[in-house]
């Protein structure tokens, strides 16, 4: 009997038990219910009552921020601190981290230069923490003076000083690294050699640009880009490239000192401009073979010239006397002559061709010529993750009756409507439009920076989504250069920014751009975040990204919509920029297809206690 009552007591206690868990999870339920239905007003009034960025219920380390979605049940968490990378990363660029690759195992054909392409990460390998700068970083020294030295603890390196000390390419002098103006086949300085070509080609006033008909270089294998450097007096921009290999620091030099720049390498994938970009191509001892994989190296020059551009080509291979180095030369020229390139001039090391300015030399070649014209399905213009193809790039019909391509000289083509938006669906009338749209664009973000920016303070600049190049022509008056950078979903407008006469590439914001930290001074994105996050990519690794390329006390103009701004306003405390900012609602224009709004922010210049945190 005793047995049978603890049973009945055992019982009871576990239907007790089983009441009190489904009284707990009604009053859960009833909680959840009236917690959804009341959360939007608290939200509202954590953003109207503090702004210290803190939860006032979880003292969490972030801000749950529901205006950036029209669903005010979902929340995007906005950090309050990012990590500070170790030092070890001050020079990282993401996408071209070898580090990375041999981590990943990737099969490269380093032969072919693939290990110097781009290989990004995946998103679980991505570095998010902030780049610090070199211990003892200083602003940089301002343009001009900058052409000539740099800091030698913003880019502390001096191997190549040492290497190319016979060539005055760079020179260690204390607390600085100086510039002469040499390059491996100008000893002497680069503008007694850039007169030299002018003279070769028997150009009026021994002037390279030809009266404002040569605007566009591309320079191959640039080395500290002084070559570009020296072209900038006579109007002429040069995209200097060089890949990130054994000489490195090579364009980290060049972007230091303010020079047009980017990395890039000839290697299996197209560069990433569009067909007929360049007047003049150049390559001085750049050390690159052209006769592999059946001259694509020099088919992807020839995509990239326009009708009569000239290829110059100096090196020990020209016109050496060792049979190697004849061998070499003859296999060159005649592939050249197959191309239907011709030698305009020559003199010892030195040799310059010229492309053809119509189809009609291919239309004579013998049937079964190599190298074939590529097929009418190709379209030159691609340029983003495109591999190289070892066939000749025809002109349209409407070139080759041409036969040029029929650009104003510089500077009047900048403002002059080329012939090329027609490709683009893009009315001569909507191009001037265009261009007045941002000269006033620009006239008030300066208004809005007068109080705080210096003299010379800008040099490098970025135009992340450029269009059509309104605002890169907009600083027209002012000593600066702008790397337009035209989306992959929007790259057949970077046929137009060449055709003005400036500079761009294609880039996918959904990736880090090629290029090292601390590079821009100013970074313009018009409608750059909130296309990120529209095609379900991260805004918060773009704006990590943004503070990895821009330098210290550089300057960031965002254009986008409201909900973006706030956003990126809230943001700004966790990438540790300093508290100026500026905010407003700019004039409406025809491009206003949406309310905007306008943020301009600062970064800060860390100190030495933040950058070793």
């Amino acid at each position: 009997m005793k047995h049978k009552s603890e049973i009945v007591v055992l019982h009871s206690t576990k239907l007790l038990k089983f009441a009190l868990i489904g009284l707990i999870f009604l009053l859960g339920l009833i909680c959840l219910y009236y917690g959804s239905s009341l959360a939007p007003n608290l939200s509202r009034r954590v953003d109207d009552d503090s702004d210290d960025g803190s939860d006032p219920v979880f003292g969490g380390n972030f801000v749950q921020y529901d205006d950036m979605v029209e669903d005010r049940d979902q929340f995007i968490e906005i950090p309050q601190t990012i990590p500070i990378c170790d030092m070890k990363y001050s020079e990282l660029i993401p996408c071209l981290d070898r580090n990375l690759i041999y981590q990943l195992k990737l099969k490269l054909n380093l032969t072919l230069m693939e290990h110097y392409e781009r290989h990004c990460p995946p998103p679980e390998r991505r570095y998010n923490c902030l780049i610090p700068p070199p211990v003892g970083y200083k602003i940089p020294i301002r343009w001009p003076a900058s052409r000539d030295e740099v800091w030698k603890a913003n880019i502390p390196h001096t191997h190549l000083a040492q290497e190319k000390s016979d060539q005055n390419w760079m020179v260690v002098n204390g607390e600085k690294i100086n510039f002469p103006g040499g390059g491996t086949h100008f000893h002497y300085g680069a503008d007694k050699y850039i007169a030299a070509l002018a003279k070769m080609l028997k150009f009026p006033d021994e002037k390279l640009n030809n009266g404002g008909n040569i605007r566009n270089v591309l320079d191959v294998g640039c080395g500290v880009a002084s070559f570009g450097a020296y072209l900038l007096p006579l109007n002429m921009v040069a995209m200097s490239l060089a890949p990130n290999d054994v000489h490195e620091n090579q364009i980290q030099f060049a972007l230091e000192r303010g020079i047009p720049s980017t990395l890039g390498v000839l290697g299996t994938r197209r560069l990433p401009y569009p067909s007929r970009s360049f007047e003049l191509a150049h390559c001085s001892r750049c050390r690159i073979d052209w006769l592999q994989r059946d001259g694509i190296l020099l088919l992807e020059l020839d995509r990239l010239l326009r009708p009569g551009g000239y290829f110059v080509y100096s090196s020990p291979e020209a016109y050496a006397q060792d049979a190697e180095n004849r061998r070499i030369w003859n296999a060159m020229y005649d592939l050249l002559r197959r191309m239907c390139w011709k030698v305009v001039s020559k003199k010892d090391q030195t040799v310059i061709w010229a492309k053809p300015v119509s189809n009609s030399c291919y239309m004579k070649r013998d049937p079964g010529t190599l190298p074939p014209l590529c097929s009418s399905a190709d379209d030159p213009d691609a340029a983003w993750n495109v591999t190289m193809k070892a066939c000749i790039t025809p002109y349209s019909a409407k070139m080759h009756r041409e036969k040029g391509s029929a650009l104003v000289p510089w500077p009047q083509r900048l403002i002059t409507p080329p012939p090329r938006l027609e490709d683009i669906g893009v009315s001569p009338s909507e191009f001037q439009e265009d261009t007045s749209i941002w000269h006033f664009r620009v006239i008030e973000y300066w208004k809005q920076m007068k109080s705080i920016i210096q003299r010379n303070c800008f040099r490098n600049i970025m135009d992340m989504n450029s269009n059509l190049g309104g605002f890169a022509a907009a600083l027209k008056d002012k000593d600066v250069w702008v790397m337009n950078v035209a989306s992959v979903n929007a790259s057949a407008k970077l046929k137009i920014i060449y055709d003005r006469g400036l500079i761009g590439t294609v880039h996918d914001w959904c990736e880090s751009f090629s290029t090292y930290p601390r590079t821009y001074d100013l970074l313009h994105a018009w409608r750059v975040l909130s296309d990120v996050e529209e095609r379900g990519c991260s805004m918060e690794d773009l704006l990590i990204e943004m503070d990895r390329i821009l330098r210290p006390e550089g300057f960031l103009i965002i254009r986008d919509k409201p909900i973006i701004i706030n956003y990126v306003r809230k943001f700004l405390i966790a990438l540790r920029w300093d508290g100026w900012s500026v905010e407003v609602e700019p004039r409406v224009d025809s491009f206003s297809h949406s309310e905007e709004r306008v943020l301009i922010a600062r970064k800060r210049l860390w100190n030495e206690e933040l950058t070793t945190m």
